[in-house]
């Protein structure tokens, strides 16, 4: 059932209100800048908390018919809303990427179609959880430690190899 159009669809996060209805996010009360596309992806990932949201599903419902920047917009419009949430891609708290497919929304959002004013804790609430398979922040490497990594491994092979080469010699 849809949330009436005179009663603001509120989603809570950590320290963070979304009010879907006003297309305003708040970090304790204060009313942070975030606007346009980057507010709307995050709705759709506030849609299914823990769920994946698909790159092609955002390009079809935000860019339908635009081929040519959707990768820059997508990846713009994901990173102000990380800058908005002090969050980063190598340790999520909230927006989670998953390379070459979409990305999840992994923090607990708790969810109120029309919150008392000066009294949220009156306001009905429904705590929908993340799910229980969503990855924890930190126990993948990001792709850049990933390289990293491979780039000393493969330094530490060829010295070892070069090492070989001239002891034999």
């Amino acid at each position: 059932m849809q949330p009436a159009v005179d009663s603001p669809r509120i989603l809570r996060f950590g320290n963070f209100e979304v009010n879907l209805s006003a297309g305003e996010l708040r970090k304790n009360g204060t009313k942070l800048k975030l606007t346009g596309q980057p507010f709307q992806v995050l709705s759709i990932l506030l849609e299914r908390p823990g769920g994946v949201v698909t790159r092609e599903e955002l390009q079809k419902r935000l860019w339908p018919d635009s081929f040519v920047d959707f990768d820059h917009n997508l990846n713009a419009s994901v990173n102000k809303i990380r800058e908005a949430l002090g969050d980063s891609a190598e340790s999520p708290r909230f927006v989670e990427t998953l390379p070459r497919r979409g990305y999840r929304f992994i923090a607990p959002v708790d969810g109120s179609s029309n919150p008392t004013p000066g009294n949220p804790a009156a306001a009905e609430t429904t705590v929908v959880s993340v799910s229980a398979g969503s990855r924890k922040p930190g126990k993948y490497l990001s792709r850049s430690r990933i390289l990293g990594y491979s780039v000393a491994a493969l330094f530490l092979l060829m010295a070892g190899s070069v090492f070989l080469i001239f002891r034999n010699a």
